[in-house]
């Protein structure tokens, strides 16, 4: 493995929201050369899921390190199984995406919507209108925050907050982001590797979860502080990564600067070969579960 190998590094802001196009989706490209990170111009209503799936598939880069802002896979370590007290055993994270990809087939938009409020399913979730699932905890009782993968405890020893991917209610979710998310990496497979559910492959390019607020506290940002929404705080987090500054002055949306931030810290670290041995992480977790990049 020669992690360092990568001649691009995408990062993208994702979305789960409801819609066909979304301002929440942003895409941010850096160059092992050097330069500042820039921004991949999106359509004028903003970037449709399915063209982000396009441009993976058929149009990036060659040897590039795609970071994606979601959850990769579902909590398994926990209970052992990603749907305990269940009759359907999924062996693996991309048997979890083929089946949600298949139950939301005719979900417009690359949406979860159906997998979410499938009979079987829905139970785990935490969902609008105070519906609670009888297993969103492991064991059937009441857990606050959800269920939570090895990954994201990792994640809060570091000093973030992160938010279980059962979790489908409030500004800071990510289980809409993640499902969504799944079905896109279904529609990958055998295109785009996903580490560290896949191997990290000698050549080509790959996939990797990113947590954006990690980038942003080795910018010198806190967890709280993560979002720059001007353009002197994003160039002031870009020099602590060794990366020129962009152009430009005023306010920035925090999905772009996200973005921008988070492909100057893959393009910065990801030949660190650390980053790719994280304490926790074992085989059967890279199967099951996956892994942020960074989290350590």
């Amino acid at each position: 493995m020669t992690p360092g190998r990568f001649r691009h590094f995408l990062a993208i802001d994702w979305s789960g929201a409801a819609g066909e196009r979304h301002k929440g989706i942003a895409l941010a490209i850096a160059d092992a050369q050097g330069g500042p990170p820039v921004l991949v111009r999106p359509p004028p209503r903003g970037w449709s899921r399915s063209e982000v799936l396009h441009i993976l598939r058929d149009e990036l880069p060659p040897d590039t390190l795609v970071g994606m802002d979601l959850g990769i896979a579902l909590p398994h370590a926990d209970c052992g199984a990603f749907f305990p007290h269940n009759e359907v055993l999924l062996p693996d994270a991309p048997a979890l995406w083929a089946l949600i990809d298949d139950i939301c087939d005719s979900d417009d938009f690359l949406a979860a919507t159906s997998f979410t409020e499938h009979a079987r399913y829905a139970p785990y979730f935490r969902r609008h209108g105070g519906r609670q699932g009888e297993h969103f905890g492991c064991d059937g009782a009441e857990h606050g925050r959800g269920r939570f993968r090895v990954t994201e405890h990792a994640q809060a020893a570091m000093g973030c907050k992160p938010y279980s991917n059962f979790n489908l209610v409030g500004a800071a979710q990510v289980g809409k982001s993640s499902l969504t998310g799944m079905r896109l990496l279904n529609r990958l497979r055998g295109h785009l590797p996903v580490w560290p559910i896949d191997p990290l492959p000698q050549q080509g390019s790959a996939i990797v979860e990113i947590y954006t607020t990690l980038a942003a506290m080795e910018a010198g940002r806190s967890s709280a502080r993560s979002k720059m929404r001007s353009v002197a705080d994003l160039n002031a987090a870009l020099d602590v990564l060794d990366s020129p500054p962009i152009a430009g002055a005023g306010d920035i949306d925090d999905h772009s600067s996200d973005a921008l931030v988070t492909a100057a810290w893959l393009r910065l670290v990801a030949g660190e070969r650390a980053r790719w041995h994280p304490t926790g992480l074992t085989n059967e977790i890279a199967r099951t579960e996956g892994w942020t990049f960074g989290a350590v």
